[in-house]
């Protein structure tokens, strides 16, 4: 017999994750870890959908019987490659609301002697799960700096460490500027963003202090959620320091190796806001592969912005919104991140 579970058990349990829903219902949001093993494909479910509107519930059920009974055979060797791959435990099966689609792969499951556990109110439920995780308050500390002074490596190496991390740029495939996709897989939905920062939060449950990287509202188009935006605004600042000239080394090693074309693009979208002195002048550096020529006038820019946001964040009246500073210099993340530590230990920043 199935079981039910509140979601917290479910999401706490071992075993495969399988979220039976529509493709398209999966690529917009989903459990992180969960595989695809639809019942329906896309069209077949807007059918059983428009059947339920226009003949009732019963009409539905049975055009969805008809669709899925030459199906049967497959469902069941994908529940049992599954089983097999994820090293046995039950089956963790979840459609939209904990209805019909579950219950079915769920009966399947057990026809063939598998375990399963079936999630009580589906992914919605999952939804109102993530949603109240960015309300909870968490111990939050934030590293701030200009562009290229490694402010992602150096959270990387912290997690390396131990220490709880949630990186938000990394989450989003994103380094949050105009260039920020260059290289990078395609962005998440938001709500699928959502689910990874909620995700990687549940993992940090606990720990003394949770390291973020100090952004605007928005990661390229994925929005921080604002439960979760509303905390970063009181939390902590650490801003780190490096000479121009170890930013510049940093910049051209992560974006000399895009494609020129690009680059340009990514620079003649901002034209408007880098205006058209720095605008033609690092479009010819682009042309003539000058990198560190370039990076150099973008810097002019960002560097810019990010001044007048932090005069904007000393300014906040949130408190515990304390703003500190570490010099780096040109140092490698591993003893930057070891400075950070002994830094954090002794000021507001703990760790």
């Amino acid at each position: 017999m199935a079981s039910w579970l509140a979601i917290d058990a479910f999401l706490a349990g071992e075993g495969a994750l399988l979220d039976v829903r529509s493709p398209a219902e999966f690529a917009q949001g989903h459990i992180p870890g969960a595989l695809n093993l639809p019942l329906f494909s896309d069209l077949e479910r807007a059918e059983v959908g428009l059947t339920y509107k226009q003949r009732g519930s019963q009409q539905a059920v049975q055009a969805g019987l008809a669709l899925v009974g030459p199906k049967l055979a497959a469902l069941g060797d994908g529940l049992l490659a599954h089983h097999q791959t994820a090293g046995g435990g039950p089956l963790r099966i979840h459609c939209w609301r904990g209805g019909m689609r579950s219950a079915s792969i769920g009966w399947l499951a057990e026809t063939l002697g598998l375990p399963v556990q079936l999630l009580e109110g589906g992914y919605k439920a999952y939804r109102r799960w993530v949603l109240a995780s960015f309300e909870r308050p968490w111990p939050l500390r934030l590293l701030g700096g200009r562009t290229g002074t490694g402010k992602t490596d150096l959270l990387l190496e912290l997690a390396r460490r131990g220490v709880a991390v949630v990186d938000l740029e990394g989450l989003a495939h994103h380094r949050g500027s105009s260039f920020g996709g260059l290289g990078l897989p395609p962005q998440p939905s938001n709500e699928h963003y959502e689910n990874r920062l909620a995700a990687a939060l549940a993992a940090c449950a606990g720990a003394g202090a949770i390291w973020l990287e100090a952004e605007s509202a928005q990661v390229g188009r994925c929005r921080i959620p604002a439960g979760l935006w509303r905390q970063m605004q009181g939390a902590p600042v650490l801003e780190i320091r490096r000479p121009l000239g170890e930013r510049l080394r940093r910049l051209v090693a992560v974006y000399g190796v895009q494609e020129p074309d690009d680059l340009a693009e990514a620079t003649r979208r901002i034209a408007r806001r880098l205006g058209p002195v720095r605008t033609q002048e690092a479009l010819a550096a682009i042309e003539r592969r000058d990198w560190s020529e370039a990076c150099r006038w973008m810097l002019d820019y960002y560097d810019r912005c990010y001044d007048h946001e932090l005069e904007r964040q000393r300014k906040r009246p949130e408190p515990g919104s304390a703003h500190r500073s570490l010099d780096l210099h040109d140092w490698d993340e591993g003893r930057s991140a070891t400075l950070l530590l002994s830094h954090g230990g002794s000021s507001s920043c703990e760790l």
